[in-house]
């Protein structure tokens, strides 16, 4: 795959002037007035059908399901309605250039949708799924606490006690947490109390949450330096009483000849990574694409300063960061359709590199633009601020580092 093809293009159009319609007029009250991007994520879905899709998606997925939990077999399926991943891809890069913090709100409930389809039962599927999938309801993850870091799983403090009656009281608090603030659906993730196990060695247990139970506290959306149109928050625990029907502990099969298939955390976060690299890709285009104006347009000792040799060194690299990230987009697609799809070490080598190069474009995009770089006006400073995080998000840097490297000694 070297290209969009003519029907992925002409969607790229379409989602352009969307964008230009309801996006670019709003930037102003996304990045500094508090406006929430919700609405603008479910008319985006409407416009362009993704919730339709989505819809199709959902029910084969549940017809699927109630054939396993009956313990019948499923036949071998051909696609399911709507599977182009080069179009979420596009969405995810042409948002990028304009609103990163859009493509996190829309990500982040699409991630908590992604957990309860993965590891819910049909009920739990048919109550929570589906208005997430198709933005009806907003949607957070919560997994990242004040003290834990990197060391999400082993650091966590967050605890599920099960109770004589058979509920859980769920207890502690989670920070960072995308859509927090204005969440209706909230994926909750600690571990269970269990005596005479150290708490680094405990169950961890998932539960799915609603806005508004007795004990559940969401902030306000916390200052923070970029992605202004992604609201982030804390959520606060004090013994949130969820019944067993709360808990993710995936389907039943009642025929005992099927093989159990368990959830593996790290395609979550294969598949989290991966998409930040079209995230990149988008603000890296966007960089290169002011700074080529730019260098055409400003003039010092009375000639445009896109002839002088160190701004073209400048956009040359960014040249040379687009096209590489672009390349390695494209090879995860096409492998992808071709069922063959990256492994967890090489989605991190991807997100270690597309991320590192998007905060140096956009680094340099302020240096080439000078004082005027600095000024909100001007837009890469927004992309700056955007990108930025890109590297902290979805595993930091040195996680990412940390997972090549073993698969690099494991061989």
């Amino acid at each position: 795959m070297i290209d969009w093809n003519e029907e992925q293009q002409m969607a790229r159009d379409a989602i352009r002037k969307f964008i230009d319609a309801e996006v670019v007029p709003n930037i102003e009250a996304l990045e500094h007035e508090g406006m929430p991007p919700y609405d603008i994520i479910r008319k985006m879905y409407q416009t362009f059908g993704v919730d339709e899709i989505a819809r199709a998606r959902f029910e084969k997925a549940i017809e699927k399901d109630e054939l396993i939990e009956a313990g019948e077999e499923p036949a071998e399926e051909s696609g399911t309605p709507g599977d182009d991943l080069g179009m979420d891809t596009i969405l995810s890069m042409e948002l990028c250039r304009h609103s990163a913090g859009i493509v996190t709100a829309m990500g982040v409930t699409q991630l908590a949708a992604g957990a309860i389809m993965s590891q819910g039962n049909v009920e739990q599927k048919k109550h929570w799924g589906l208005e997430l999938l198709t933005g009806e309801k907003v949607g957070s993850w919560a997994i990242t606490e004040p003290g834990s870091g990197s060391d999400a799983f082993g650091g966590m403090n967050s605890t599920a006690k099960l109770l004589e009656n058979g509920d859980y009281a769920l207890n502690g608090s989670k920070t960072f947490i995308t859509n927090g603030p204005h969440a209706d659906t909230i994926v909750f993730i600690c571990k269970l109390i269990e005596e005479g196990v150290e708490p680094r060695k405990r169950k961890i247990l998932t539960f799915v949450l609603d806005s508004g139970m007795q004990g559940l506290e969401q902030s306000k959306p916390l200052r923070k330096m970029g992605l202004h149109s992604s609201p982030t928050g804390q959520l606060f625990l004090e013994d949130v009483i969820a019944g067993p029907e709360r808990l993710l502990a995936g389907l039943k099969n009642k025929n005992p000849k099927a093989k159990k298939k368990k959830s593996d955390p790290r395609a979550t976060f294969a598949a989290e990574r991966v998409g930040v690299v079209s995230m990149s890709l988008g603000v890296v285009e966007r960089c290169l694409e002011l700074s080529v104006e730019y260098s055409k347009e400003r003039i010092q000792w009375e000639k445009p300063i896109g002839e002088y040799q160190l701004i073209q060194l400048k956009l040359a690299n960014m040249e040379v960061a687009r096209f590489n990230i672009q390349n390695m987009l494209f090879n995860y697609l096409e492998r992808k359709a071709k069922g063959k799809p990256m492994s967890f070490s090489e989605a991190s080598a991807m997100k270690l590199y597309s991320t590192q190069s998007a905060v140096e474009v956009a680094s340099e995009a302020i240096q080439l633009f000078g004082g005027n770089g600095y000024m909100a006006e001007y837009k890469v400073e927004q992309l700056y601020r955007d990108a930025r995080v890109m590297r902290i998000y979805a595993g930091t840097d040195e996680m990412q580092i940390r997972a090549i490297a073993r698969d690099l000694l494991s061989r």
